[in-house]
């Protein structure tokens, strides 16, 4: 049970105004293109992707996709 909250009209103490630094929602929105391919992988490595995943509330391909980008973006810079 909660326990209920009981306000008073008290002072706040010294209030500090602070940006905005939330993203604006169009930047939310943007999805990378993607391009569709079939691979074939052992079913030991989809169980695994799978089970973290699941773990993760998320899906396996985008685990496997994320685990790619990741990947390939770090050994692009060098």
């Amino acid at each position: 049970m909660r326990k209920k909250t009981k306000y008073t009209n008290e002072e706040i103490g010294k209030i500090e105004v602070v940006e905005d630094f939330l993203p604006r929602p169009e930047d939310l929105a943007f999805k990378e293109q993607n391009v569709k391919v079939t691979l074939n992988l052992s079913k030991a490595s989809v169980e695994f992707f799978k089970r973290i995943a699941k773990d993760h509330g998320s899906q396996y391909q985008k685990v496997i996709r994320e685990l790619l980008d990741t990947y390939s973006s770090h050994f692009s810079s060098k």
